[in-house]
């Protein structure tokens, strides 16, 4: 994939905040750990939408190798290699990716977890029956996203699965405000996109021919709200 500039920019952006601003709130928020109503809410979110994605992986995945882009701190690599997966789990955030060894379980069984500091999108990581993308796109502008699942798709042999933040009057709203203020050390903003828009845009990219939209999940629970989309290989 050649990076274009505004993508090169904002992966420094996440690299910076999720690995020095947020490192801590995020180990907080990816524990056991009592956090406030509002974080909460985030926490339930996205322990719906992961289970959500591992539910549209196979229960046994011996002999399968899966790509955990954006894996934070490891969450559903875990998952995935306790089903045999072989899983390399990738983050921009080299603090983040130690906690994620921290955590690591010890596999009894065929599964294992590779855990690396870097970009999801670089070739040298190889090809993998199954892409997981859980909130690693949700940043970048809807032309950059496509353009990485794109990438994946040379080295993908059956489905990726990724969420997006589905475009709304109020989200639309909010990010417009934000944008009036200086952002400081607050957290990247999230990109919305209308589902419409992004079919569209995965349908008119020429690297994405012969792979088609399946299932798809919208969570809601307070501040989190994502939609998850399957792409299976035809």
């Amino acid at each position: 994939m050649n990076a274009g500039t505004a993508y090169t920019e904002r992966r420094a952006e996440i690299e910076k905040y999720f690995d020095r601003t947020a490192a801590q709130a995020w180990a907080r928020l990816t524990s056991d750990e009592p956090v406030g109503r509002v974080r909460a809410s985030v926490r339930a979110g996205r322990d719906q939408m992961r289970a959500t994605l591992l539910s549209w992986l196979p229960a046994d995945m011996t002999g399968l190798r899966l790509l955990d882009a954006g894996c934070g701190t490891g969450a559903l690599a875990v998952e995935a290699a306790k089903r045999g997966a072989t899983v390399l789990a990738i983050d921009l955030s080299p603090t983040l990716v130690e906690l994620a060894r921290e955590r690591q379980p010890v596999f009894t069984g065929a599964g294992s977890i590779d855990f690396r500091s870097g970009d999801m999108s670089d070739a040298a990581l190889g090809s993998f029956d199954h892409v997981v993308g859980m909130d690693s796109v949700i940043h970048y502008e809807g032309i950059d996203a496509v353009h990485v699942l794109a990438a994946l798709a040379q080295r993908t042999r059956r489905s990726m699965l990724f969420t997006f933040a589905p475009s709304s009057p109020a989200l639309e709203l909010f990010r417009a405000v934000g944008k009036l203020f200086p952002r400081g050390d607050r957290s990247p903003s999230i990109v919305p996109i209308a589902e419409k828009v992004l079919h569209r845009r995965i349908a008119d990219d020429p690297l994405l021919k012969g792979w088609q939209p399946a299932r798809t999940q919208r969570i809601s629970s307070g501040f989190y709200k994502s939609q998850a989309l399957e792409l299976m290989k035809s």
